[in-house]
């Protein structure tokens, strides 16, 4: 299902500004400029809907996530985490690096029609350039310790990096400790939507705070793209 993925960029090198609403929303990107095409022609592109699932003894994601020194970003579209080298993921025998998380407010990947409050994507590279991304759901509820560290810090404006000193950021603590996952192949959520990303949507939600996450949704508002046709894929469910 993933053998032959192409090598990705995370982002357009070049192109016009593009958004989540009016002439720049998600229904327009792929008309924008040449290189975002994929937004309207791809047939695997991400975000899904992820109700028919074929379940599967699937190898468990094995994390190996370390702290890090907290390094933030408000890129205009998302507040992002960019993560030190020594964290990494590895599925069967493929291994793939952490290389930063970012947020969506409400989730973008819905299950059975439901958006949650949030969803944080981790992106990871392997050694050939292809790009792994693990969603974890978040859901009003309690207030998140792990997330604690960001929100305080939360940039208001987009702009370059800001490296917090001495903070740092454990990415393993977001993670909810039932680690069943969905399993597709899809796309970047935003332009230039490139195909071939390996997408794992861990099934348990974590919980934030109501206050935690409007703090987040101030900043990033409405940032998540609506789910996209499957064109026959099919996501696979860990047992």
């Amino acid at each position: 299902m993933f053998g032959a993925m192409p090598v990705l960029a995370l982002a357009a090198s070049s192109g016009p500004h593009w958004g989540y609403e009016g002439h720049e929303g998600p229904a327009n990107w792929g008309t924008m400029h040449k290189d975002y095409a994929s937004c309207g022609l791809g047939h695997k592109q991400s975000p899904i809907n992820i109700t028919e699932t074929k379940k599967e003894k699937l190898p468990a994601i094995e994390f190996n996530y370390q702290p890090s020194a907290l390094k933030i970003v408000n890129n205009g579209h998302t507040v992002q985490v960019n993560y030190a080298d020594g964290s990494s993921i590895k599925i069967g025998k493929d291994s793939y690096k952490l290389l930063q998380f970012h947020v969506h407010t409400p989730s973008e990947e819905q299950v059975k029609g439901k958006n949650y409050d949030m969803v944080a994507h981790f992106v990871h590279k392997n050694d050939a350039g292809q790009l792994a991304v693990v969603g974890v759901l978040f859901e009003k509820g309690k207030d998140n310790a792990a997330l604690a560290p960001v929100v305080a810090r939360l940039p208001k404006t987009a702009g370059p990096e800001q490296a917090v000193a001495g903070v740092s950021i454990d990415a393993a603590k977001l993670l909810p400790a039932t680690r069943g996952y969905y399993t597709f192949e899809g796309s970047l959520t935003t332009p230039p939507c490139s195909e071939g990303v390996r997408w794992m949507v861990l099934k348990t939600p974590v919980q934030a705070s109501a206050a935690q996450l409007d703090a987040i949704k101030a900043i990033v508002h409405h940032n998540a793209r609506p789910v996209q046709a499957l064109h026959g894929r099919v996501v696979k469910e860990s047992l």
